[in-house]
């Protein structure tokens, strides 16, 4: 059934605070007995342990947060016009599974222009975007969250989640990185994990990646330049995938030039 996507929108999680902040704040007090110093180290070790994290850990935290964002946004019903889109879309693609994982792609029935990809295999398209991107555009945004994970972007996303999860005292357990998460921490993780923002080069990075498996395919690689078009109108935007990213029409042209020299 078509849904009014606006109503369906979900509300971002409230900003974390950081662990330096959290530490600053208890030692400002001088009611020092009363502070739960165990809980601290706890965190902080917690915090350590994220930039340590293995690629197994990240994946089943991955597992993890992005069943847990699935329990909590309206997924597309395997049989509506949104999945077998995106299947259709994906398959020209020929990508069963990416980092050693079964490709898990399905729609979000929520009106914001985004997509994101774990390395987990899970692949989520929200239907703002699909509404806005014809094909060759999704398959264009859908390499480039890939290439996030191929770059190991993702896995550095993943960690720093887990960080700011371990910074609020979140995570209860010294040991097992899922183990110290409730099911409301793993929706947090996964709400942080999508707001990541990467810096310019790593952007630019997954759109060549992007390109590498449109051209790799024989697959349109204009929608890469059409899309970043569209998304240059709507820079500024709060529903925007690309706000906080590189400049959509520079990313445009780069990906034209690309174009022109390849042929």
């Amino acid at each position: 059934m078509h849904l009014t996507l606006r109503d369906k929108q979900r509300k971002s999680v409230p900003a974390l605070l950081a662990g330096g902040m959290l530490l600053c704040s208890a030692f400002a007090t001088p009611l020092a007995s009363a502070i739960d110093f165990g809980g601290l180290v706890n965190s902080a070790s917690l915090a350590v342990k994220a930039a340590t994290l293995s690629d197994t850990e990240v994946i089943e935290l991955a597992e993890k947060s992005c069943a847990e964002l699935d329990r909590t946004n309206q997924v597309a019903a395997p049989g509506s016009k949104y999945a077998k889109r995106l299947a259709t879309v994906l398959k020209p693609m020929n990508m069963s599974q990416f980092n050693g994982k079964a490709l898990d792609a399905k729609v979000y029935l929520v009106s914001d222009v985004n997509a994101f990809a774990m390395d987990n295999g899970c692949i989520r398209v929200y239907a703002g975007l699909m509404d806005m991107a014809n094909d060759d555009e999704i398959r264009g945004v859908v390499g480039h969250e890939i290439g996030h994970v191929l770059l190991g972007h993702s896995k550095k996303s993943m960690q720093t989640a887990y960080t700011l999860q371990a910074a609020r005292g979140a995570a209860g357990a010294a040991s097992g990185a899922v183990a110290a998460l409730s099911q409301s921490d793993l929706g947090n993780l996964g709400q942080k994990f999508i707001q990541a923002q990467f810096s310019q080069s790593q952007e630019t990075a997954a759109d060549d990646q992007s390109y590498g498996i449109l051209y790799k395919e024989k697959l349109s690689r204009t929608g890469l330049v059409t899309l970043f078009q569209k998304l240059a109108k709507q820079e500024g935007s709060e529903h925007s995938m690309f706000s906080s990213h590189p400049s959509s029409p520079d990313r445009a042209q780069h990906i034209q030039s690309r174009i022109d020299k390849d042929g």
